[in-house]
């Protein structure tokens, strides 16, 4: 089968630095792929050169034949004049321009021009492109189709600009960071559209679970060159252990060949030809791959806290809401108690807009609760990374930014380890430490900044979406921080992987102020939640199949065939006039809309109610088909 994408000896250069140097694969049709690589060697802009965005200094690339490539850049560029729905179908082709058309018609309530444009959304069945763009959008919790994009987060933009790429429906998906600003529930639903949607991909992403969930091959660039791995997220971690341990054990053999040769080299006489020459060109070859220093797991890193005593924070019946814009009331906590315990590490989660980042802002006290108060500790000694990030001066040097805050990091036991030494733990080599800030990639600034908090020792830890746009290597050395650090840790975070390795409880912010606190990590708190769904699903399911008791004996009672009780064939009696009932209401208002007589208002009132209808419709043939399968049995 003809691959969608061959790539074959490409090779790129920023300035003088080599980015990555002859990497050659292909993409083929069924094929999920992930690219792992650390922050600052070249994966974003290895899918800019594959998207034709980026050029690239030596190679080919060959695509397939009018090849369809769609691509989610860590910061798309959108028209932030546009109202959320014409942006989110920009660049869908001639449908989509003409549902776009449509939208503005209806915003400005151009009666005039509504004739015409009914009839092209009827003609092109655009209907179906429109109500498939909101329902991305709104699993994405985009909801104000008609908000102006510049009106909104950054995050809510990229969210637009994912529906954007995934209604492309192209050959070959190019995603970089996808899962960056989106909460558990949204990531998992785009795990399944995916996998049910999408021919080829080619992913960048550092949630784990994710990749192993999405990726059957993984391709890594290491030291500029590229690797293959036929298989997920876990196999990879296998095999790139075998491929270290190999490639260390080659180097110990050159260096015991190479201390033999060096020896040869300095008896050898300058006169010597023939054999000698093919010697001592072999002995520079050699000379090179002992020189080569395979990666070395860094030894774990143990900074020494400030002495945290008993009593950590205590977070007394605090209430705190907001006013929404629409009207009423947003509510974040509702009397909220805890006591936070010694060396407790907690994770937080819950879905965009529950207000995870609020309580962290509440806590440090950078906003005060309507009622209630929370009492901190004096020996606590807060670290806080924010989502926002650190301002660093983009004409320093990387290892003068660190300077600035401390030249050693005590260690405690009377060891220290210099702002180079802890740079180099972090990953940035002793050239990179040497650059200046504004050559960093966004990946390194945020390792930086990374750097910047945890040099500080603090006792208490607050890390706000701290595994956005980090490489899966600085995340491993943050987890193995994580779990030795003495002291507290309060994390709010996406990523499961992370959640799993660092958290022994967790907060469940579920909206409208209700908090559930669990005892445990992510992993056992969906099994935990699954478990109670089946249960109550269980419970449903006896409760619609438990009969009135009677005299008569149960064996008898069991033996009797199941037959619908008089309520249930009065509710299946009900169920049938209603579907018919709604099955007119719906013919008759996509009659209306499809006329062109209605007003603005009456038009978004009536598709509003064309939405419930469909909505309803759903949930009473649910409900018919449920009780005529039990008539049947």
């Amino acid at each position: 089968m003809k691959p969608f994408l061959d790539v074959n000896g490409l090779t790129k250069y920023f300035g003088s630095l080599l980015l990555f140097q002859n990497l050659s694969f292909s993409i083929g049709e069924g094929e999920f792929v992930g690219l792992i690589a650390r922050n600052g060697v070249g994966k974003s802009t290895l899918l800019n050169i594959l998207s034709g965005a980026e050029d690239y200094d030596e190679g080919q690339i060959v695509a397939r034949k009018d090849l369809r490539i769609a691509y989610l850049s860590q910061t798309p560029h959108l028209d932030l004049s546009l109202p959320v729905i014409n942006a989110c179908l920009q660049g869908l082709g001639e449908t989509a321009d003409v549902v776009a058309r449509y939208e503005v018609c209806m915003e400005q309530n151009d009666t005039d021009r509504l004739d015409g444009i009914l009839a092209e959304m009827d003609a092109r069945e655009a209907w179906n492109l429109e109500y498939k763009a909101k329902e991305v959008l709104t699993k994405l919790h985009i909801t104000d189709f008609e908000q102006p994009l510049g009106e909104l987060s950054g995050g809510q933009a990229k969210r637009v600009a994912l529906a954007n790429v995934l209604l492309q429906e192209p050959d070959l998906i190019i995603l970089d960071e996808p899962t960056n600003h989106l909460d558990i529930d949204m990531i998992v639903w785009l795990e399944n559209y995916l996998k049910r949607n999408i021919k080829a991909m080619l992913l960048v992403t550092h949630d784990r679970y994710f990749l192993d969930s999405v990726c059957q091959r993984i391709i890594e660039i290491d030291d500029a060159q590229l690797y293959r791995y036929d298989g997920n997220y876990e196999y990879y971690l296998e095999k790139r252990a075998e491929r270290m341990a190999a490639a260390a054990s080659e180097v110990a053999r050159a260096n015991n060949l190479y201390r033999r040769e060096l020896e040869w080299m300095r008896r050898m006489p300058q006169a010597r030809g023939g054999k000698a020459k093919y010697r001592k060109d072999a002995f520079y070859d050699l000379q090179e791959k002992a020189r080569r220093r395979p990666e070395e797991k860094a030894a774990r890193l143990q900074v020494k806290t400030e002495y945290i005593g008993s009593k950590i924070f205590e977070a007394q019946y605090v209430s705190k809401s907001f006013p929404l814009p629409e009207g009423g009331t947003k509510v974040i906590l509702k009397d909220f108690y805890y006591n936070f315990s010694r060396y407790e590490k907690m994770g937080i989660v819950g879905n965009n807009g529950t207000g995870k980042s609020t309580f962290i802002k509440l806590l440090l006290g950078e906003i005060q609760p309507d009622s209630g108060r929370f009492v901190v500790g004096e020996t606590v000694r807060f670290g806080y990374y924010s989502q926002d990030g650190m301002k660093f001066d983009n004409q320093m040097k990387v290892i003068d930014a660190v300077r600035a805050i401390a030249e050693t990091v005590d260690l405690g036991g009377g060891r220290k380890m210099t702002a180079m030494q802890f740079l180099s733990h972090f990953l940035f080599p002793p050239a990179r430490q040497q650059d200046y800030i504004y050559k960093l990639s966004g990946g390194e600034r945020r390792r930086l900044y990374l750097c910047t908090v945890l040099m500080q020792a603090p006792n208490f830890l607050i890390l706000d979406e701290p595994t956005n746009d980090l490489d899966i290597a600085t995340l491993q050395v943050l987890e193995e921080f994580l779990t030795d650090f003495k002291g507290c840790v309060i994390a709010v975070s996406h990523d499961r992987y992370f959640l799993d390795r660092m958290a022994d409880h967790l907060l469940v912010f579920n909206g409208q102020g209700d908090v559930d606190d669990f005892p445990g990590n992510y992993t056992q708190y969906r099994e935990w939640k699954q478990q109670k769904q089946q249960e109550q699903q269980r419970e449903q399911e006896q409760m619609k199949k438990k009969k009135p008791a009677v005299d008569a004996p149960r064996r008898e009672a069991k033996e009797k065939p199941v037959r619908l009780t008089f309520k249930q064939r009065l509710e299946l009696e009900e169920l049938t006039t209603g579907i018919e009932l709604l099955e007119k209401e719906k013919a008759a208002l996509e009659q209306q809309l499809c006329l062109g007589t209605l007003s603005s208002d009456e038009l978004t009132e009536k598709s509003k109610r064309l939405y419930d209808i469909q909505e309803e419709l759903k949930q009473k043939e649910e409900r018919w088909l449920e009780l005529s399968m039990i008539g049947e049995e």
